[in-house]
């Protein structure tokens, strides 16, 4: 049960440090131009690795 919330919400903080850290100066990059698709994309990442 801790796996299932601890793996998706660590996923979403990745997510929003690799939005923050690297990013996409030009906007084109459909993942990293948008805080709330990069944290989205983690945790989807982290549900992944939890199941």
């Amino acid at each position: 049960m801790l796996q299932t919330l601890t793996f998706p919400l660590i996923g979403g903080l990745l997510g929003l440090g690799y939005y923050k850290l690297i990013g996409c100066s030009s906007g084109s990059c459909p993942i990293t131009s948008s805080p709330y698709a990069s944290i989205l994309y983690g945790i989807f990442l982290g549900i992944l690795l939890a199941a």
